[in-house]
């Protein structure tokens, strides 16, 4: 009767480090699209990432709640397209419902917190999360829902292209995902580096008394970065529902953007992208070719102890400020 052994060091040491890039090598093809599709999820988390980043820079605040409002902002816009409501109207009022949103966090929430320590507003957006999940429900039910791909005019179908003698896939709606994601990275980078408002943002950012002090008005600039990490929500609701469905289990792949911030640094949009991109390409090449040693759902941890390992040695992230503090 066969026994079963222990592999030897030599083996499992071939295994981690020779076999997976052996494989590489001799499938490039199917590496291209391994890599392919971590680059569109990591898009995808860079721009969950920016929601985060927004409301950081504008008040401190780590917005714990932006998960839920992009599964929110998904539902209302399709809640609202089974009602007879024509997509793109649909697209405006959920806009709309994003901006009364806003506006209610600001003024039910913010405003009585102004000056208080992190960890309250911490808590206030946890606090947040959770009536937005219950109101959720209650209005739009909790079945996964497809979301209007082709309503909206967004591209389906896939392009073959033979590369390295084999195929690689690319689906339209991920090319398409792709483009809105850096088009809205890169207008949210021209947002605050080039407006007024861009610029009020930082200097709240910066010192809440001091912008006080030069007549910029905190609670308008809570509104109005509220609203755009409403937008950034529906927009990647959008995305990433055409890639699968709109349901509450996105809130858990939003969280991911934590993540990517961690790895990025907190104010940094440049660290958004580069750590949503490491993130996404990571955690694909690593369930594919190293998954096996480490058996199945490699993708619902890998993030997290990356960012646990840059906790430990640069908690700051990649392009993060290093804060020193006199205690």
């Amino acid at each position: 009767m066969p026994t079963w052994e222990w592999p030897t060091d030599m083996e499992i040491l071939h295994s981690i480090v020779v076999a997976p890039f052996l494989e590489m090598g001799a499938y490039p093809d199917f590496f291209l699209q391994v890599v392919w599709e971590g680059f569109v999820a990591g898009v995808l988390y860079s721009l969950i990432a920016l929601g985060f980043v927004l409301i950081y820079k504008a008040s401190g605040v780590f917005n714990f709640a932006q998960g839920i409002m992009v599964v929110f902002a998904a539902l209302a816009l399709v809640s609202l397209h089974g009602m007879g409501v024509p997509a793109w109207l649909a697209v405006i009022l959920a806009l709309g419902i994003m901006g009364v949103l806003a506006v209610g966090v600001e003024r039910l929430v913010l405003r009585k917190l102004v000056n208080q320590h992190d960890a309250i507003l911490l808590m206030a957006t946890i606090g947040l999360t959770l009536v937005l999940k219950g109101v959720g429900q209650l209005l739009f039910g909790g079945e996964p829902k497809p979301m209007i791909t082709e309503e909206l005019g967004l591209p389906t179908g896939s392009t073959d292209l033979e590369v390295f003698g084999g195929i690689v896939i690319f689906q339209h709606i991920d090319i398409a995902a792709t483009v809105v994601a850096l088009l809205m990275v890169l207008a949210l980078a021209l947002f605050f580096s080039k407006t007024r408002i861009g610029r009020a943002l930082r200097a709240v950012a910066d010192d809440h008394q001091a912008a006080l002090s030069v007549g910029i008005s905190l609670h308008q600039i809570w509104a109005i970065v509220w609203f755009a990490a409403g937008i950034v929500a529906l927009v990647t609701g959008i995305m990433w529902g055409a890639r699968s469905e709109v349901s509450f289990a996105l809130e858990i792949i939003a969280l991911k953007a934590l993540a990517v911030l961690i790895l990025g640094g907190f104010t940094s949009i440049p660290g958004a992208i580069v750590g949503g991109l490491i993130i996404g390409i990571g955690e694909k090449l690593f369930e594919v070719y190293w998954g096996a040693l480490f058996g199945s759902g490699v993708e619902a941890w890998f993030a997290y102890v990356l960012a646990l390992i840059f906790l430990l040695f640069r908690p700051q992230g990649l392009f993060g400020e290093r804060i020193i503090e006199r205690v």
